[in-house]
Protein backbone atom coordinates (compact mmCIF):
# COMPACT_ATOMS: atom_id res chain seq x y z
CA UNK A 1 0.00 0.00 0.00
CA UNK A 2 1.65 3.25 -1.21
CA UNK A 3 2.08 5.72 1.95
CA UNK A 4 1.36 9.75 2.54
CA UNK A 5 2.14 11.99 4.14
CA UNK A 6 2.44 15.35 1.88
CA UNK A 7 1.04 18.40 3.29
CA UNK A 8 -2.11 19.45 1.22
CA UNK A 9 -2.59 22.64 -0.24
CA UNK A 10 -5.40 24.56 0.70
CA UNK A 11 -7.07 28.08 0.76
CA UNK A 12 -7.85 30.34 3.59
CA UNK A 13 -11.03 32.24 3.58
CA UNK A 14 -11.60 35.22 5.96
CA UNK A 15 -13.92 37.81 3.86
CA UNK A 16 -17.21 37.41 1.71
CA UNK A 17 -16.26 37.18 -1.38
CA UNK A 18 -13.88 33.78 -0.57
CA UNK A 19 -16.89 32.47 1.33
CA UNK A 20 -19.48 33.02 -1.67
CA UNK A 21 -16.42 31.57 -3.71
CA UNK A 22 -16.45 28.59 -1.79
CA UNK A 23 -20.67 28.28 -1.96
CA UNK A 24 -20.21 28.40 -5.27
CA UNK A 25 -17.76 25.47 -6.07
CA UNK A 26 -19.63 23.48 -3.30
CA UNK A 27 -23.34 24.15 -4.77
CA UNK A 28 -22.41 21.95 -7.78
CA UNK A 29 -20.46 19.16 -5.65
CA UNK A 30 -22.07 15.83 -5.12
CA UNK A 31 -20.62 15.21 -2.22
CA UNK A 32 -18.34 17.33 0.51
CA UNK A 33 -15.60 16.71 3.63
CA UNK A 34 -16.31 18.94 6.74
CA UNK A 35 -14.52 19.01 10.14
CA UNK A 36 -14.41 21.97 12.72
CA UNK A 37 -11.66 22.62 15.16
CA UNK A 38 -13.36 25.07 18.47
CA UNK A 39 -12.65 25.38 22.52
CA UNK A 40 -15.10 25.06 24.98
CA UNK A 41 -12.71 25.48 27.99
CA UNK A 42 -14.07 29.16 29.02
CA UNK A 43 -17.43 28.52 27.39
CA UNK A 44 -21.11 27.17 27.52
CA UNK A 45 -21.04 27.12 24.06
CA UNK A 46 -18.54 25.47 21.66
CA UNK A 47 -16.39 28.64 20.44
CA UNK A 48 -15.90 27.63 16.86
CA UNK A 49 -12.60 28.87 15.10
CA UNK A 50 -12.16 27.12 11.90
CA UNK A 51 -13.88 25.48 9.37
CA UNK A 52 -12.53 23.09 7.13
CA UNK A 53 -13.83 21.95 3.39
CA UNK A 54 -12.94 19.63 0.85
CA UNK A 55 -14.78 19.09 -2.28
CA UNK A 56 -13.82 17.80 -5.85
CA UNK A 57 -9.61 18.92 -5.48
CA UNK A 58 -10.77 21.82 -3.42
CA UNK A 59 -9.69 22.62 0.36
CA UNK A 60 -10.48 25.89 1.93
CA UNK A 61 -10.19 26.77 5.39
CA UNK A 62 -13.00 29.17 6.91
CA UNK A 63 -12.03 31.50 9.42
CA UNK A 64 -15.03 32.16 11.33
CA UNK A 65 -13.72 34.87 13.30
CA UNK A 66 -13.24 37.27 10.30
CA UNK A 67 -16.59 36.02 8.08
CA UNK A 68 -19.61 35.44 9.12
CA UNK A 69 -20.51 31.66 7.63
CA UNK A 70 -24.30 31.51 7.39
CA UNK A 71 -23.97 31.49 3.85
CA UNK A 72 -22.78 27.65 4.34
CA UNK A 73 -26.90 27.11 4.79
CA UNK A 74 -27.65 26.71 1.52
CA UNK A 75 -24.82 24.10 1.70
CA UNK A 76 -25.81 21.94 4.37
CA UNK A 77 -29.22 21.47 3.45
CA UNK A 78 -28.39 20.04 0.04
CA UNK A 79 -29.05 16.49 -0.47
CA UNK A 80 -25.99 15.25 -0.88
CA UNK A 81 -23.75 13.26 1.45
CA UNK A 82 -21.30 15.43 3.86
CA UNK A 83 -17.86 13.30 4.94
CA UNK A 84 -17.55 14.01 8.36
CA UNK A 85 -15.21 11.94 10.73
CA UNK A 86 -17.00 11.19 14.02
CA UNK A 87 -19.32 13.96 14.34
CA UNK A 88 -21.37 14.08 17.10
CA UNK A 89 -19.74 17.77 18.50
CA UNK A 90 -19.54 19.00 15.30
CA UNK A 91 -23.34 19.05 14.67
CA UNK A 92 -24.09 20.99 17.13
CA UNK A 93 -21.83 23.83 16.18
CA UNK A 94 -22.56 23.67 12.71
CA UNK A 95 -26.50 24.28 13.74
CA UNK A 96 -25.91 27.33 15.88
CA UNK A 97 -23.37 28.64 13.68
CA UNK A 98 -25.03 28.21 10.16
CA UNK A 99 -28.89 27.79 11.16
CA UNK A 100 -28.92 23.94 9.63
CA UNK A 101 -27.58 20.70 10.06
CA UNK A 102 -26.23 18.32 6.89
CA UNK A 103 -28.96 16.92 5.03
CA UNK A 104 -26.82 13.76 4.71
CA UNK A 105 -24.30 12.72 7.05
CA UNK A 106 -21.73 9.97 6.26
CA UNK A 107 -19.45 9.54 9.00
CA UNK A 108 -16.24 7.21 8.60
CA UNK A 109 -15.64 6.68 12.15
CA UNK A 110 -19.09 4.78 12.31
CA UNK A 111 -18.19 3.08 8.93
CA UNK A 112 -15.47 1.57 10.61
CA UNK A 113 -17.09 0.16 13.47
CA UNK A 114 -19.44 -1.83 10.87
CA UNK A 115 -16.04 -3.47 9.34
CA UNK A 116 -14.37 -4.24 12.20
CA UNK A 117 -12.16 -1.68 12.70
CA UNK A 118 -13.85 -0.44 16.20
CA UNK A 119 -14.49 3.23 16.82
CA UNK A 120 -11.18 4.46 15.72
CA UNK A 121 -9.41 7.87 15.27
CA UNK A 122 -9.05 9.43 11.96
CA UNK A 123 -5.33 9.29 12.02
CA UNK A 124 -5.40 5.66 12.98
CA UNK A 125 -8.12 5.03 10.28
CA UNK A 126 -5.97 6.88 7.44
CA UNK A 127 -2.91 4.71 8.61
CA UNK A 128 -4.97 1.28 8.37
CA UNK A 129 -7.27 2.25 4.88
CA UNK A 130 -4.99 4.30 3.07
CA UNK A 131 -1.25 4.19 4.46
CA UNK A 132 -1.71 7.92 5.25
CA UNK A 133 -0.11 9.11 7.28
CA UNK A 134 -1.66 12.57 8.97
CA UNK A 135 0.52 15.89 9.82
CA UNK A 136 1.75 15.81 13.53
CA UNK A 137 -0.77 17.78 15.39
CA UNK A 138 -0.43 19.86 18.46
CA UNK A 139 -3.06 19.36 21.10
CA UNK A 140 -2.80 22.14 22.87
CA UNK A 141 -3.06 24.73 19.88
CA UNK A 142 -4.51 27.48 19.94
CA UNK A 143 -7.23 27.80 17.30
CA UNK A 144 -8.61 31.14 18.18
CA UNK A 145 -5.27 32.74 17.98
CA UNK A 146 -4.43 34.64 14.68
CA UNK A 147 -2.54 33.82 12.48
CA UNK A 148 -2.93 30.25 12.63
CA UNK A 149 0.37 28.40 12.87
CA UNK A 150 0.95 27.21 9.05
CA UNK A 151 1.70 23.90 10.74
CA UNK A 152 -1.85 24.32 12.68
CA UNK A 153 -3.48 25.18 9.41
CA UNK A 154 -1.92 22.13 6.99
CA UNK A 155 -2.97 19.65 10.14
CA UNK A 156 -6.52 21.05 9.77
CA UNK A 157 -6.42 20.74 6.16
CA UNK A 158 -5.38 17.14 6.50
CA UNK A 159 -8.33 16.33 8.37
CA UNK A 160 -10.21 17.01 5.40
CA UNK A 161 -8.12 16.04 2.87
CA UNK A 162 -8.74 12.40 2.49
CA UNK A 163 -12.19 11.81 3.57
CA UNK A 164 -13.46 10.90 0.11
CA UNK A 165 -11.20 8.46 -0.45
CA UNK A 166 -11.61 6.97 3.06
CA UNK A 167 -15.37 6.75 2.57
CA UNK A 168 -15.09 5.10 -0.99
CA UNK A 169 -12.85 2.53 0.79
CA UNK A 170 -15.23 1.78 3.28
CA UNK A 171 -18.19 1.88 1.29
CA UNK A 172 -16.91 -0.57 -1.04
CA UNK A 173 -16.77 -3.07 2.05
CA UNK A 174 -19.99 -2.40 3.39
CA UNK A 175 -21.51 -2.92 0.26
CA UNK A 176 -19.74 -6.22 -0.24
CA UNK A 177 -21.07 -7.04 3.15
CA UNK A 178 -24.24 -5.92 2.74
CA UNK A 179 -24.10 -2.97 5.38
CA UNK A 180 -24.51 -0.11 3.79
CA UNK A 181 -28.00 0.21 4.76
CA UNK A 182 -27.02 -0.47 8.60
CA UNK A 183 -24.34 2.49 8.62
CA UNK A 184 -26.71 5.35 6.68
CA UNK A 185 -29.03 4.16 9.21
CA UNK A 186 -26.75 4.74 12.25
CA UNK A 187 -25.46 8.15 10.91
CA UNK A 188 -28.83 9.64 10.24
CA UNK A 189 -29.86 8.52 14.04
CA UNK A 190 -26.22 10.35 15.16
CA UNK A 191 -27.55 13.48 12.66
CA UNK A 192 -31.08 13.78 14.38
CA UNK A 193 -29.62 12.83 17.95
CA UNK A 194 -26.86 15.83 17.95
CA UNK A 195 -27.41 18.71 20.94
CA UNK A 196 -25.62 20.47 23.35
CA UNK A 197 -28.48 21.76 25.55
CA UNK A 198 -29.91 19.38 27.58
CA UNK A 199 -32.96 19.11 29.39
CA UNK A 200 -33.76 21.67 32.15
CA UNK A 201 -35.27 19.78 34.76
CA UNK A 202 -32.84 16.77 33.84
CA UNK A 203 -29.31 18.23 34.30
CA UNK A 204 -28.98 17.26 37.84
CA UNK A 205 -28.83 13.55 36.18
CA UNK A 206 -25.35 14.62 34.91
CA UNK A 207 -23.81 15.05 38.28
CA UNK A 208 -22.51 12.16 39.49
CA UNK A 209 -22.50 11.94 43.26
CA UNK A 210 -26.36 13.50 42.85
CA UNK A 211 -27.53 9.60 41.94
CA UNK A 212 -27.56 9.14 45.30
CA UNK A 213 -29.52 11.65 46.58
CA UNK A 214 -33.09 10.52 48.04
CA UNK A 215 -36.46 12.23 48.89
CA UNK A 216 -36.87 16.07 49.01
CA UNK A 217 -33.12 16.03 47.96
CA UNK A 218 -33.59 15.26 44.89
CA UNK A 219 -36.27 18.07 44.15
CA UNK A 220 -33.59 20.39 45.14
CA UNK A 221 -30.91 19.76 42.78
CA UNK A 222 -33.14 19.41 40.18
CA UNK A 223 -34.49 22.93 40.46
CA UNK A 224 -30.33 23.78 41.85
CA UNK A 225 -29.09 22.04 38.94
CA UNK A 226 -31.75 23.58 36.32
CA UNK A 227 -31.24 26.84 37.67
CA UNK A 228 -27.13 26.68 37.25
CA UNK A 229 -27.92 25.79 33.45
CA UNK A 230 -30.41 28.06 32.82
CA UNK A 231 -27.37 30.39 34.35
CA UNK A 232 -24.28 29.24 32.63
CA UNK A 233 -25.93 29.11 28.76
CA UNK A 234 -27.42 33.20 29.90
CA UNK A 235 -23.98 34.02 30.44
CA UNK A 236 -22.26 31.29 28.14
CA UNK A 237 -19.75 29.95 30.94
CA UNK A 238 -19.39 26.62 31.96
CA UNK A 239 -21.28 25.04 34.51
CA UNK A 240 -18.89 24.54 36.77
CA UNK A 241 -17.99 28.44 36.60
CA UNK A 242 -21.54 29.15 38.19
CA UNK A 243 -21.63 26.62 40.67
CA UNK A 244 -19.38 23.66 41.54
CA UNK A 245 -20.94 20.35 40.98
CA UNK A 246 -20.26 19.54 44.94
CA UNK A 247 -22.01 22.90 45.73
CA UNK A 248 -25.06 21.37 44.03
CA UNK A 249 -25.27 18.03 46.18
CA UNK A 250 -24.15 19.86 49.06
CA UNK A 251 -27.14 22.28 48.34
CA UNK A 252 -29.32 19.46 48.06
CA UNK A 253 -28.32 17.18 51.14
CA UNK A 254 -28.69 20.18 53.86
CA UNK A 255 -30.56 23.29 52.02
CA UNK A 256 -29.60 26.68 53.36
CA UNK A 257 -31.90 28.77 55.01
CA UNK A 258 -30.41 32.14 54.55
CA UNK A 259 -27.63 33.78 52.44
CA UNK A 260 -25.41 33.44 55.49
CA UNK A 261 -26.12 30.14 55.40
CA UNK A 262 -25.54 29.60 51.33
CA UNK A 263 -22.02 31.09 52.03
CA UNK A 264 -20.69 28.36 54.58
CA UNK A 265 -21.91 25.52 51.57
CA UNK A 266 -18.57 23.64 50.73
CA UNK A 267 -17.51 24.81 47.17
CA UNK A 268 -18.96 28.01 46.98
CA UNK A 269 -17.20 31.16 47.34
CA UNK A 270 -17.56 34.83 46.46
CA UNK A 271 -17.22 34.86 42.74
CA UNK A 272 -19.73 32.26 42.58
CA UNK A 273 -22.35 34.68 44.19
CA UNK A 274 -21.91 37.80 42.46
CA UNK A 275 -24.49 39.43 39.87
CA UNK A 276 -27.38 38.69 41.66
CA UNK A 277 -26.55 34.64 42.04
CA UNK A 278 -26.94 34.87 45.47
CA UNK A 279 -30.90 35.40 45.20
CA UNK A 280 -31.93 33.31 42.05
CA UNK A 281 -29.39 30.48 44.16
CA UNK A 282 -31.88 30.78 47.03
CA UNK A 283 -34.98 30.97 44.79
CA UNK A 284 -34.36 28.05 43.16
CA UNK A 285 -33.51 26.40 46.51
CA UNK A 286 -36.97 27.33 47.82
CA UNK A 287 -38.56 26.12 44.59
CA UNK A 288 -37.21 22.88 45.05
CA UNK A 289 -38.03 22.82 48.67
CA UNK A 290 -42.18 23.36 47.35
CA UNK A 291 -41.71 21.30 44.03
CA UNK A 292 -44.72 18.28 43.80
CA UNK A 293 -42.54 15.14 43.52
CA UNK A 294 -44.65 14.05 40.64
CA UNK A 295 -42.83 16.93 38.93
CA UNK A 296 -39.33 15.97 39.88
CA UNK A 297 -37.78 13.93 36.77
CA UNK A 298 -35.75 10.84 37.98
CA UNK A 299 -33.03 9.23 35.66
CA UNK A 300 -33.45 5.93 33.91
CA UNK A 301 -33.30 3.61 35.74
CA UNK A 302 -29.56 2.71 36.69
CA UNK A 303 -29.83 -1.03 35.33
CA UNK A 304 -32.47 -3.11 35.91
CA UNK A 305 -34.64 -4.95 39.10
CA UNK A 306 -31.73 -7.19 40.76
CA UNK A 307 -34.36 -10.21 39.99
CA UNK A 308 -33.54 -9.52 36.04
CA UNK A 309 -29.75 -8.54 35.97
CA UNK A 310 -28.94 -12.59 35.19
CA UNK A 311 -30.86 -11.87 32.32
CA UNK A 312 -29.08 -9.02 31.46
CA UNK A 313 -26.08 -10.61 31.67
CA UNK A 314 -26.82 -13.53 29.56
CA UNK A 315 -28.19 -11.20 27.00
CA UNK A 316 -24.82 -9.01 27.53
CA UNK A 317 -23.07 -12.38 26.66
CA UNK A 318 -24.84 -13.58 23.88
CA UNK A 319 -24.63 -10.10 21.97
CA UNK A 320 -21.14 -9.59 22.69
CA UNK A 321 -20.96 -13.07 20.79
CA UNK A 322 -23.31 -11.94 17.39
CA UNK A 323 -20.93 -8.69 16.84
CA UNK A 324 -18.07 -10.84 17.18
CA UNK A 325 -19.39 -13.28 13.95
CA UNK A 326 -20.26 -10.40 12.42
CA UNK A 327 -17.09 -8.48 12.55
CA UNK A 328 -19.02 -5.33 14.33
CA UNK A 329 -17.90 -2.94 16.95
CA UNK A 330 -20.17 -4.20 19.73
CA UNK A 331 -21.03 -0.77 21.14
CA UNK A 332 -22.78 0.43 17.59
CA UNK A 333 -24.65 -3.03 17.72
CA UNK A 334 -25.95 -2.49 21.16
CA UNK A 335 -25.45 -0.22 24.62
CA UNK A 336 -25.97 -1.80 27.51
CA UNK A 337 -28.33 0.74 27.96
CA UNK A 338 -30.31 -0.91 24.99
CA UNK A 339 -29.91 -4.39 26.63
CA UNK A 340 -31.27 -3.51 29.83
CA UNK A 341 -34.41 -1.58 28.09
CA UNK A 342 -35.31 -4.89 25.81
CA UNK A 343 -35.08 -7.05 29.02
CA UNK A 344 -37.16 -4.23 31.12
CA UNK A 345 -39.53 -4.42 28.14
CA UNK A 346 -38.92 -1.08 27.34
CA UNK A 347 -40.83 -0.51 23.67
CA UNK A 348 -38.07 2.28 22.77
CA UNK A 349 -35.30 0.17 23.28
CA UNK A 350 -33.56 0.23 19.70
CA UNK A 351 -32.91 -3.64 19.57
CA UNK A 352 -36.61 -3.72 18.49
CA UNK A 353 -36.68 -2.72 15.35
CA UNK A 354 -34.27 -1.63 12.27
CA UNK A 355 -31.56 -4.00 11.37
CA UNK A 356 -30.97 -4.10 15.08
CA UNK A 357 -33.92 -5.85 15.70
CA UNK A 358 -33.77 -8.57 12.90
CA UNK A 359 -29.58 -9.52 13.85
CA UNK A 360 -29.62 -9.02 17.85
CA UNK A 361 -32.85 -8.26 19.03
CA UNK A 362 -35.00 -10.89 18.00
CA UNK A 363 -32.51 -13.91 19.10
CA UNK A 364 -32.26 -12.07 22.35
CA UNK A 365 -35.86 -12.40 23.25
CA UNK A 366 -36.03 -15.78 22.18
CA UNK A 367 -33.11 -16.26 24.93
CA UNK A 368 -35.45 -14.11 27.26
CA UNK A 369 -38.37 -16.03 26.53
CA UNK A 370 -36.85 -19.12 26.97
CA UNK A 371 -37.44 -20.79 23.83
CA UNK A 372 -33.44 -20.26 22.62
CA UNK A 373 -30.59 -21.25 25.06
CA UNK A 374 -26.70 -20.41 24.98
CA UNK A 375 -24.44 -22.95 25.18
CA UNK A 376 -20.29 -22.72 24.27
CA UNK A 377 -19.09 -24.61 21.60
CA UNK A 378 -15.96 -25.94 22.61
CA UNK A 379 -14.18 -23.74 20.85
CA UNK A 380 -14.58 -20.76 23.50
CA UNK A 381 -17.71 -19.30 21.59
CA UNK A 382 -20.96 -19.15 22.66
CA UNK A 383 -24.37 -20.52 19.97
CA UNK A 384 -27.60 -20.09 20.38
CA UNK A 385 -29.51 -23.03 20.64
CA UNK A 386 -32.90 -24.46 20.10
CA UNK A 387 -33.74 -25.32 24.07
CA UNK A 388 -34.37 -28.75 24.97
CA UNK A 389 -35.74 -28.02 28.11
CA UNK A 390 -34.13 -31.28 29.91
CA UNK A 391 -32.66 -30.67 32.77
CA UNK A 392 -29.10 -32.02 33.09
CA UNK A 393 -29.24 -34.89 36.02
CA UNK A 394 -26.31 -35.98 38.20
CA UNK A 395 -23.62 -37.76 36.98
CA UNK A 396 -24.27 -36.10 33.52
CA UNK A 397 -21.04 -33.83 33.17
CA UNK A 398 -18.72 -36.71 33.47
Amino acid sequence: MARSSAKPEFRWVDDADGLDAVVQGLAGTGAYALDTEFHRERTYYAQLALLQLAWDDQIALVDPLAVDIRPLHDMLVRPVPCLMHAAAQDLAILERACGALPAQLADTQIAAGFVGLGTPGLGVLLQRRLGVHLPKADRLTDWLRRPVDPAAASYAAADVAHLHALWHSLITELEARGRLAWVLDECEHQRCRYGELVEIDQAWWRIKEARRLKGRSRCVAQEVAGWRELRAQRLDKPVRHILPDLAVVAIAERPPRTRTDLQRVRGLDGRHLRGGASAELMDAIEAGQALDEDKLQIPDREGVDPTLRPAVTLASAWVSQIARDLDLDASLLATRADIEGLVRGDATSRLLSGWRGEVAGEPVRQLLSGRAALAFNGEGSLVLERRSRQPMADGDGS
